[in-house]
């Protein structure tokens, strides 16, 4: 009973800080005591060890922010300790292979794999089970082919343009200057030149690092940069400049982003140097922020003309746009501008709603946009039915590392595809999920030189020139062996899922029907 009287008396808190100052008392006797004349390491160690802890608890104790902290003084702080380092538990210790999220396990050896031109087998039998809802898989041929030549390139460039592009089906996504490392774009810009694919600048202008030899995609946001003026307008005289760099070979328009379509970027004032402001054309130590949506036009004929201006002041390259596709009557009213203006892009960049951020709010991440299969479907049937198939290309964008993903989404539509993720995981990611917090501990998405001086962009380029190598390679085998000698042969026939127990559909007949769906060759 008066155990019970006692405990009830005094809070958690006050008998953890009792404790404390009592061991505190203790060590502060022992050092005296020890002075002979000069007191023993013991009791220093004991003394520096209480004084922390009783530090800590009185903070705890006298605090007001955190509940917890103030009932459960020195305790409380293991829980933030061990919340901080779950992410790394979990992947170290208690992930299962297919368990990660956004990219499980055996999706991120297959490309560390690949960038280090590693063993790329597995072995013993499948991981995955066959016989769940939703499971994926494609119709090999008895009568497989064989592919010495995995170069796979794709022209881009319709009759409206005078410098078309010959593009491998396996670009490196949008990744900005500022969201990334000095170190990682020039390391993705030479492996790309290395080989002999694209590389996306991202929106945020192109940054002398990403003029180190491979040939660039300019990406153009909201907020213009390296081509806007002082009040954050598109300027016609920047952008042809700019555009007619030897090394941009084409021109993309972005007009939402998977991860977070709708929403518009902000570069605190901080993060704005002189670097940074000269690239993207500001004033720098400014807080500027991106529009939800574009100043230069409304709707979407103004959309296709805008297009039609910037391959005129691009004196004739590929031009297209990137979209996210979330109301699908304006997808069909800018084909429909398309058709009543006789002006259309050269391609269109589908990106998927499982498309990759550096951060972006949750609402937006989860829950909003069309997935990559389906609006590639969508996409590339509207196309189709309107005519116009044969003159636009389809980029696809979302979730696309291995050469299954590649021949789905070719077998769905697209032309050729981009990779953001995967190449940053050739550049040694590790999947930390730090992107936004400026602490990258691999020096990727890090503004941090003590973090990014780690990055060696001799070794990392080889290791982003070998994944894309070695995924084409793996991209030539997969397609001979379901009968194929090039991806753009690749129909939807060829791809399966399961959608109910013991049911399993084609995609030609789940997406498509009757509709004809085969590309002409380029």
């Amino acid at each position: 009973m008066f155990h019970k009287k006692f405990l009830n008396r005094f809070t958690f808190g006050q008998l953890t800080v009792a404790i404390v100052v009592i061991y505190l008392l203790y060590s502060v006797v022992s050092v005296v005591l020890s002075l002979n004349p000069t007191p023993s390491t013991a009791s220093i160690v004991n003394l520096v060890i209480s004084g922390i802890l009783a530090i800590l608890a009185f903070t705890d104790l006298t605090q007001n922010k955190h509940t917890i902290r103030k009932n459960y003084p020195i305790f409380a702080r293991f829980r933030y300790m061990f919340e901080s380092i779950r992410p790394e538990m979990r992947q170290y210790f208690w992930e299962g292979e297919l368990d990660g999220k956004p990219f499980n396990r055996r999706e991120r050896s297959i490309v560390y794999q690949r960038a280090k031109n590693e063993k790329q087998t597995v072995s013993f039998g499948m991981q995955d089970d066959p016989n769940r809802l939703g499971y994926e898989w494609a119709a090999h041929s008895v009568y497989p082919k064989h592919v010495s030549d995995t170069n796979f390139r794709t022209l881009i460039g319709g009759d409206q343009c005078t410098q078309p592009y010959s593009a491998s089906v396996y670009n490196i996504s949008a990744m900005s200057y500022g969201a990334l490392s000095k170190k990682a774009i020039t390391a993705l810009n030479e492996g790309a030149k290395i080989g002999g694919f694209a590389h996306n600048t991202g929106e945020g202008g192109i940054s002398q690092y990403h003029r180190s030899g491979g040939d660039l995609i300019w990406q153009i946001g909201t907020g213009y940069f390296g081509c806007r003026d002082e009040k954050g307008f598109f300027n016609d005289a920047l952008f042809e400049e700019r555009s007619n760099y030897p090394e941009v070979k084409m021109i993309e328009l972005k007009l939402s982003q998977g991860a977070k379509p709708g929403h518009g970027g902000l570069l605190p004032a901080e993060k704005n140097t002189p670097e940074i402001a000269a690239i993207r054309s500001i004033t720098p130590h400014t807080t500027v922020h991106s529009p939800s949506g574009h100043t230069a036009f409304s709707n979407p004929t103004e959309l296709i003309n805008f297009v039609a201006k910037l391959r005129k002041l691009s004196n004739g390259k590929p031009v297209g746009f990137k979209i996210c596709i979330g109301k699908k009557d304006e997808f069909l009213d800018i084909v429909n501008a398309m058709l009543e203006t006789g002006i259309h892009p050269d391609f269109i960049t589908i990106d998927g709603a499982e498309g990759g951020t550096g951060a972006a709010p949750l609402e937006f991440i989860d829950y909003m946009g069309m997935a990559l299969n389906d609006a590639l479907v969508f996409a590339n049937k509207t196309l189709i039915e309107n005519g116009l198939r044969d003159k636009v290309k389809l980029l696809a964008s979302g979730r696309i590392i291995s050469a299954f993903d590649i021949s789905k989404a070719m077998a769905l539509g697209a032309d050729a595809c981009y990779s953001a993720r995967g190449m940053m995981f050739a550049l040694g990611c590790i999947q930390a999920l730090q992107c936004d917090s400026g602490y990258c501990p691999v020096g990727i998405a890090t503004q941090d030189e003590t973090l990014y001086k780690g990055l060696d962009v001799t070794d990392k380029r080889m290791r982003v020139a070998n994944f894309h190598k070695n995924t084409m390679k793996a991209l030539g085998e997969f397609i001979s062996a379901c009968g194929y000698e090039d991806p753009k042969q690749i129909d939807a026939k060829t791809f399966h899922k399961r959608i109910e127990h013991g049911v399993n559909k084609t995609f030609q007949e789940m997406y498509f029907g009757e509709l004809d769906t085969r590309k002409k060759q380029a």
